[in-house]
């Protein structure tokens, strides 16, 4: 971890952090939530290792980049500008793009966009889907995290009630569940998880304390923002075909196959109208947090993955 520098890049009138490791072939990390740069930790090393140059931007309003003036205005499309900047700004033409959850949206949307700056693509837990994401959720109850998430102030009067560490726990231990977060109608999603229930073994105190502490700078405003209350935006791509080779890695455990219609848009090979040249690795005991779970396969899986680019 000592050898990860950790530098600062004007983009677009925000200050962006970016941790960067290695030399070589470009490599761009996009996490998801309730994740930041750091969730990469364990992955970042071993492709640094393996010779590549790797990058680790925290969106804007997450970690240690710097908030948006407005958030609640904060989009998607954001992303996507803001990944076109940084790659510019270190003389990138090309990279190879890892998203995971919802990193894997602009991920897989940079793709089809800017097929030229892309050699390849590597997503867990979410697959490319040319549909607003809200639409996947239309058969699933009110008190699904997602759609609770989406509605302003629930959340923010939900996270309230505790600390920023014991709400970064709660949501570790939930998405590291092989269910879907539902609350009753009388629930709210922080009360989903007992106290006492523990961290799960492959995520430390260490870990934990190292997510709060950058929460407690950025708060949770951006982070609500994007994904949860921007999840009907329409890219309105006329064809959303990714056409560089692309990765996706999944846990067997992952709740997110739960969601109505998924395990099936997968399994079926559906996915592949889309990405005609997918390769889709099942992790037995993976959940969604497979890249700290399990952090040696997903490396090799991704070093493995990245010498067949680069080669």
């Amino acid at each position: 971890m000592d050898q990860i520098e950790h530098k600062y890049i004007d983009v677009r009138g925000l200050k962006l952090h970016v941790a960067e490791i290695g030399t070589g072939p470009s490599v761009v990390f996009l996490h998801g939530f309730p994740e930041i740069w750091y969730s990469w930790r364990h992955q970042m090393i071993a492709v640094a290792n393996a010779g590549f140059r790797v990058l680790a931007p925290d969106f804007r309003g997450y970690g240690l980049s710097q908030q948006p003036d407005e958030p609640e205005k904060a989009s998607f499309k954001d992303l996507i500008e803001d990944l076109l900047v940084i790659l510019d700004s270190f003389s990138i033409p090309k990279a190879i793009l890892i998203g995971k959850d919802f990193g894997a949206l602009p991920a897989n949307l940079f793709a089809v966009l800017f097929p030229e700056r892309v050699s390849g693509v590597v997503t867990l837990g979410v697959p490319h889907f040319p549909f607003p994401p809200s639409s996947l959720f239309g058969q699933l109850p009110e008190g699904f995290y997602i759609l609770r998430w989406k509605e302003p102030g629930r959340a923010e009067a939900d996270f309230g009630r505790l600390s920023v560490k014991t709400v970064v726990r709660n949501i570790y231990i939930l998405f590291s569940g092989s269910e879907l977060p539902i609350a009753a109608e009388n629930q709210e999603i922080m009360d989903l998880v007992d106290p006492s229930t523990p961290l799960p073994p492959w995520f430390t105190e260490e870990d934990l304390a190292a997510y709060a502490e950058l929460y407690e700078k950025s708060g949770f405003r951006t982070a609500l923002q994007v994904p949860y209350r921007t999840m009907q935006e329409d890219s309105s791509l006329t064809n959303p075909i990714i056409k560089v080779p692309a990765l996706l890695i999944m846990g067997e455990k992952d709740y997110f196959l739960k969601v109505p219609g998924m395990e099936d848009y997968l399994r079926s090979g559906k996915v592949k109208d889309f990405v005609p040249d997918l390769e889709i690795t099942f992790l037995p005991e993976g959940t969604h947090f497979v890249q700290e779970q399990f952090p040696d396969q997903v490396n090799q899986l991704i070093t493995t993955f990245l010498s067949k680019r680069t080669n």
